[in-house]
């Protein structure tokens, strides 16, 4: 946990940026909290296969910086080791994986929400009771169709 980028995020919530966070695991961000991180959501997307990507992806101003790297954002990661972060360039890719982003945080897309107090809330079906798409799913019926994303 890195105690200084987490402040970051909840200044940038009290200044009204909107912040999505895509976890594997363990978030020390409280999203949804009153006054702090009210801009703040934190999803995780568990499935049959271990995925970890880096991805890390900033809009200002209408104009989109996506980097990839090696590192979680904690202390032994930022502090001990070392890690790289690569910023991309090419449009094509950059909008590949926004539009895995944009899947991933979609409503129709099962997830865990993170919830203000540190639970999870687990969201598999929509409001008329239907499964919501499985993420892990779609990527593999994408790759068979030959794409890469939505």
């Amino acid at each position: 946990v890195d105690e200084g980028i987490i402040d970051a995020l909840y200044r940038a919530s009290q200044a009204g940026v909107p912040i999505e966070i895509w976890v594997r695991g363990i978030c020390a961000v409280r999203p949804g909290v009153p006054g702090l991180s009210d801009n703040i959501r934190v999803i995780s997307i568990l499935g049959r296969f271990l995925e970890h990507s880096r991805v890390y992806s900033f809009t200002n101003g209408g104009n989109t910086e996506t980097w990839i790297g090696s590192a979680d954002l904690m202390h032994r990661n930022l502090d001990r080791r070392v890690e790289t972060l690569v910023s991309l360039v090419d449009p094509e890719q950059i909008a590949d994986l926004d539009a895995l982003f944009d899947m991933a945080f979609d409503p129709e897309t099962s997830a865990w929400d993170l919830q203000q107090d540190g639970a999870w809330v687990r969201r598999l079906y929509d409001d008329e009771g239907r499964h919501l798409r499985d993420y892990q799913e779609t990527l593999i019926d994408l790759k068979r169709k030959g794409r890469f994303a939505p």
